[in-house]
């Protein structure tokens, strides 16, 4: 079981998706998305060392791909207008009752769990991106 080793979610590159190519993402907004969101949200995973470990890797493979099926931060400029706005009013409601990042998730990586003030970074830069991508709509009108 231990030789069978799927392919990892890594890449180090900027996808020409990815979400900076479309909504300017701040220093401290894009540190917080990768300490709690881009592990499962993104084409690239920093992998603990449990995760070489079957049949664990097969396990956190699964909940990577249903969490990019989700919402991948680096193919959101590939999404449609009204799905872009859906996953950004979907990140904030997530951030707002607490069920992001997941329990399970945090039970392991302590420092994934936000702080008052990280929830409000990103909800005030979820809110001003769902403005801006309004106002860009309305000028391409």
């Amino acid at each position: 079981m231990q030789i069978l080793q799927p392919a990892r979610n890594k890449s180090v590159q900027v996808m020409p998706q990815d979400i900076s190519t479309l909504i300017p993402v701040p220093d401290d907004v894009q540190g917080i998305l990768k300490k709690s969101c881009y592990d499962c949200h993104s084409n690239n995973t920093e992998y603990p060392w449990y995760a070489y470990v079957q049949p664990l890797h097969w396990y956190l493979n699964s909940h990577i791909r249903s969490g990019k099926e989700e919402l991948n931060f680096n193919e959101f400029a590939g999404y449609t207008l009204r799905r872009r706005q859906n996953k950004l009013r979907a990140i904030e409601n997530s951030l707002k009752d607490g069920t992001m990042p997941l329990s399970s998730y945090s039970l392991i990586h302590r420092n994934a769990i936000l702080d008052p003030r990280e929830k409000s970074i990103l909800i005030k830069w979820v809110q001003n991106s769902r403005d801006s991508l309004n106002r860009k709509n309305l000028t391409a009108l």
